[in-house]
């Protein structure tokens, strides 16, 4: 029996990451991948797939618009085949590069299914000969799958997951999302730009519930303008399938029932941990009531040397969040001091405009009863978005009423993707509103909108 020093089953953005940086740190790391590539749902069928399309599918409907800034481009076609192509390409380039970095840092990758048989024992499941490996610390890094609704048969032909809505080979004319959330709105922009007529059902009273309610309301009533509609309140109750349409039938809160008919409906109401086939049970690994691996402050499970990182623990599911628990978690092991800051952890929605936040909301704020400061300005008023045509959009930022440090930072607009990293170093490092005000920033940029909206917190923003 092989003997290591690290066991990592999963080898997503928490899994590899652990991986390399338990390596560079002198221990002996197996990772256990049950596909045939590294990089787990992220790379594969998840973050760089989505993005590949967003980035793609933002540049064929910007060309729509290229005439008022003096560019013509007629007879722009699509070719969706190709698209895929580049999309497929842009996967293979990533993932053939995790296992150029496992190779480069002595990292063991064993492709099979990592079952926990012991304490210090897995048994990888594959289509050879079962094997079995020895670890004096065991990571699950195993991520999470698709929550689908009951009596549901996704089929990725009509009834999508996000995997299927990544690799269809026609514009649907209809396409009906059910869930308002991060990649229901993400996949449904993608076809809607496309050329498809998109409708999200949304059972909360609101799109991405979790969002900044003022930033969730900006957020709708541009994806309306560009064409998406909404059916807010409202419940998926079922699909029919008739001479090749299918019919999505659905009920307000106020028990009105309808139906709605599309070529493809994408189901997209969340994701639950995948935690299937591991034995957690049977090795005495506890989880929550919704299947959640408990973990504590170490990402310690409850049995001693087990430990679980990224979407399958209970904490946000993003991809970079895994990652950093991962490294931490790589540190501790060794007896560093590995830490993950969850008050600093940004979000991005990848739409167009995109979307961007970290730390509270004001309505996490109000009901902690925690008094606060609002600073915000509108990209109407910068002068990079006014020449990049690209206006839509603010940034908000709420601080302490009394020490003003910065609580959290909302942000509709281009580009703000990339923009929330400053505010989340700010955080990280307890800037006030001030710290930032008084922070020269370039001209012209779309950051100087956050320099504003901090000036804003004390109302003395130039610009507005």
């Amino acid at each position: 029996m092989e003997q290591f020093d690290l066991i990592i089953i999963g080898s997503g953005p928490g899994g590899y990451v652990c991986a390399i940086r338990a390596a560079q740190l002198g221990l002996k790391v197996c990772c256990i991948e049950k596909r045939k590539t590294l990089g787990g749902t992220c790379l594969n069928i998840g973050c760089i797939p989505s993005k590949s399309l967003l980035h793609a599918s933002q540049i064929f409907s910007d060309t729509k618009h290229y005439g008022d800034m003096g560019i013509n481009i007629d007879n722009v076609k699509l070719d969706l085949s190709q698209m895929m192509k580049s999309k497929d390409q842009s996967v293979t380039e990533l993932t053939d590069g995790i296992q150029f970095l496992f190779k480069k840092n002595k990292i063991t990758h064993i492709k099979g299914f990592g079952k926990i048989t012991g304490e210090n024992e897995v048994t990888i499941l594959n289509d050879d000969a079962d094997q079995i490996i020895s670890g004096k610390n065991i990571v699950l890094a195993t991520g999470s799958e698709v929550s689908v609704p009951k009596d549901v048969i996704i089929d990725e032909k009509d009834i999508l997951s996000s995997t299927g809505a990544l690799s269809l080979d026609k514009v649907p004319d209809e396409l009906v999302v059910v869930g308002g959330g991060y990649i229901g709105l993400e996949m449904g922009s993608v076809w809607s730009r496309l050329g498809s007529k998109v409708t999200v059902i949304e059972y909360a009273d609101r799109i991405v519930p979790n969002m900044d309610n003022e930033i969730s309301n900006q957020f709708q009533k541009i994806l309306i303008k560009q064409g998406i509609d909404f059916k807010l309140s409202t419940a998926f109750k079922k699909i029919n399938k008739k001479n090749d349409k299918l019919y999505i039938a659905i009920e307000t809160q106020q028990g009105q029932a309808s139906e709605i008919s599309c070529d493809k409906v994408l189901i997209s109401i969340g994701r639950k941990p995948y935690t299937f086939g591991l034995n957690l049970e049977g090795i005495g690994v506890k989880t929550d009531d919704k299947g959640f691996i408990i973990t504590e402050n170490n990402f310690q499970t409850s049995v001693k040397n087990i430990f679980a990182i990224g979407d399958c623990k209970q904490g946000p599911m993003l991809a970079h969040k895994a990652s950093e628990e991962g490294t931490a978690l790589a540190e501790l092991i060794v007896g560093q001091a590995g830490h993950v800051n969850f008050n600093t952890i940004p979000s991005v929605i990848y739409t167009s405009p995109e979307v961007a936040s970290v730390g509270k909301t004001e309505e996490e704020l109000k009901s902690a009863n925690i008094t606060y400061k609002v600073g915000k300005f509108p990209f109407t008023a910068n002068a990079k978005a006014k020449v990049m045509h690209k206006t839509a959009g603010f940034v908000k930022i709420l601080s302490d009423a009394s020490s003003d440090k910065v609580l959290g930072v909302h942000m509709i607009g281009a580009d703000v993707g990339n923009m929330i990293a400053e505010l989340a170093l700010a955080m990280e490092f307890g800037a006030s509103s001030e710290d930032i005000a008084r922070t020269c920033h370039a001209h012209p940029t779309l950051t100087e909108s956050i320099k504003e909206a901090a000036l804003n917190v004390e109302k003395r923003a130039i610009h507005i």
